[in-house]
């Protein structure tokens, strides 16, 4: 006698593994998102602390990672359409 599984305990995989999948490129996305948003200010740190490590001084790395952030600073200003004249140049 063969033993046949039901086609709704494959679809049921199949459906986890989609959702995985789903989560998956959404926390991908989301980090993606980040990075860009502070990339200048880690790839500082990083080179900071690469630069410790190997017994240099990181004092120049580090000040381009306070830069950054303080510029990154400026991207939480609430923006909207208010800010354009007429022309579409930012006021």
């Amino acid at each position: 006698m063969k033993h046949h599984t039901t086609p709704t305990i494959h679809r049921a995989t199949g459906q986890g593994m989609t959702e995985y999948i789903v989560i998956v490129a959404l926390v991908a996305v989301a980090a993606i998102a980040v990075y860009q948003f502070f990339g200048q200010t880690i790839r500082s740190q990083t080179s900071g602390i690469a630069l410790e490590l190997s017994g240099q001084d990181s004092k120049d790395a580090l000040d381009a990672a306070k830069a950054s952030a303080t510029a990154t600073g400026g991207e939480r200003v609430k923006k909207g359409l208010e800010k354009y004249g007429n022309d579409g140049v930012a006021r």
